[in-house]
């Protein structure tokens, strides 16, 4: 999970020991220290400094200087006082044309005249349309701190993921008319370039792996599944494909790629299942069938949460018990696996991929989370979210869940969506769901689409 590195700036007129007429200053230091204590506990890394910013020339000193680090994601404005916004303003607007996140944070109380200071720099953020999250909450109160760190993080990954670049290997995969993306459009919301190259290096290097990188593969194995794949040229070929992911996208310097999949590799060499699932497992975000809608969300879900990403059909849906069954064909990471961890199968589809290979068979293990989506409709992105709860049938109704399917042996997760199911329908924009565990995932996707200018529909 990304780790936000923020830019922690303190700022007041009343400052250096000045004291109110009672006698007590004006700036609260145990505060502002428990404050950042607060964020770094979140797991936020503060870029502090010792300066109180009042003037022109310190909020040039401090925070232009941020605005040229290259690795601070995010810029959190502590209230210490009051402050006379027209000193600050030319500064936060050069740090605002990094396109990083804002935070004006105004801890609760009288003394200090906080509130003050936090609303003045509050309304002249708004007068010139800078974007930016007002926060007016104690550092004790899990829910304000939350929405701060949420914020930050969900700027990390906008932060992360400008100027990499997305290998697409093949074209549009099984007749998608969605998923298939503009790269003029990525580039301009995302900051992310898309190369492409047919699957024929891909296979090539596949045939190259030597044996020795092939043990290399076995040993992961051992360590991710409670069983060894059959060896046999089928599974060898899945295998070699996951190495020459590895060293084409190395090669290209490439951080996310799509696989065409089917038609075309996985009837001409291996299906891609395996290599997908690995590569999951191994914190790289990718998407079957160049949908990269379904790209998009893994890349946030894996940069936003401690465990691994799991995406496949909306298989089967009951509205009368909010429950989705999905159902992904083949690939999986290993880590998701309930409790009777992940075993291997074949690919089950000849007429989806006649050269066959392996795929991971798997429950997805229990646990609250959220089912997300980047879509669009007439060109334009739009992000869905909902609450969900991942459980697992009792081992006596298990059986009988896998096979109403026909596939018993793909990857199964069956989810329960806290959001009304019509409205969720409605506003779902393909047959494939992501699902992302951990519950702080529904703000910070919801605070990503507000960073980049992307609609979000909350359910």
């Amino acid at each position: 999970m990304i780790s936000a590195k923020v830019g922690f700036v303190v700022y007041g007129v009343h400052k250096d020991g000045l004291k109110d007429p009672a006698g007590t200053e004006f700036i609260d230091y145990k505060l502002i220290e428990s404050s950042k204590k607060a964020l770094k506990k979140k797991g936020l890394t503060l870029v502090e400094n010792d300066l109180i910013v009042a003037t022109k020339d310190e909020s040039r000193q401090v925070i232009c200087s941020l605005a040229k680090q290259d690795d601070i994601d995010c810029l959190v404005l502590f209230s210490g006082t009051w402050v006379w916004s027209a000193h600050m303003i030319a500064a936060i607007r050069e740090f605002a044309k990094t396109g990083k996140g804002i935070v004006i944070w105004t801890h609760p109380g009288s003394q200090g005249w906080r509130a003050v200071g936090g609303l003045v720099l509050k309304a002249a953020l708004h007068e010139i349309g800078i974007a930016h999250r007002f926060v007016y909450g104690a550092f004790d109160s899990e829910d304000d701190v939350d929405r701060i760190v949420s914020y930050c993080q969900a700027s990390a990954v906008k932060n992360k993921i400008n100027m990499k670049t997305v290998m697409s290997f093949g074209g549009r995969g099984m007749g998608q008319t969605c998923g298939v993306a503009d790269p003029a459009q990525w580039m301009k919301v995302f900051g992310i370039d898309i190369d492409s190259r047919d699957t024929t290096e891909l296979v090539d290097t596949a045939k190259a792996v030597t044996k020795k990188e092939l043990d290399e593969v076995y040993k992961i194995i051992e360590q991710k599944f409670v069983e060894l794949p059959e060896k046999n040229e089928v599974s060898e070929r899945s295998m070699r494909l996951y190495v020459a992911l590895k060293k084409v996208l190395k090669k290209y310097d490439c951080d996310f790629y799509s696989v065409q999949g089917f038609p075309g590799i996985g009837d001409e060499y291996s299906a891609i299942c395996f290599a997908n699932s690995m590569m999951l497992e191994d914190g790289v975000p990718t998407a079957p069938l160049s949908d990269f809608n379904t790209l998009m969300t893994s890349i946030l879900m894996l940069n936003l949460s401690n465990e691994r990403t799991y995406y496949g059909d909306f298989q089967a849906i009951n509205k009368d018990n909010n429950e989705i069954k999905i159902i992904c064909d083949g690939q999986a990471p290993p880590s998701l696996a309930n409790k009777e961890g992940a075993r291997f199968a074949g690919h089950g589809i000849p007429t989806e991929g006649k050269a066959g290979g392996l795929t991971v068979q798997l429950v997805c293990k229990s646990g609250k989370g959220v089912l997300a989506r980047l879509s669009r409709i007439d060109g334009e992105f739009y992000l869905v979210v909902a609450r969900c709860e991942v459980k697992e049938p009792s081992g006596k109704d298990l059986k009988k869940r896998l096979d109403e399917c026909g596939i018993p042996f793909w990857p199964h997760a069956f989810v329960t969506v806290d959001a009304d199911m019509d409205l969720l329908l409605e506003y779902w924009n393909n047959e494939y769901a992501c699902l992302g565990y951990g519950e702080h995932l529904y703000q910070q996707i919801i605070d990503f689409g507000e960073l980049t200018g992307i609609e979000v529909i909350a359910l």
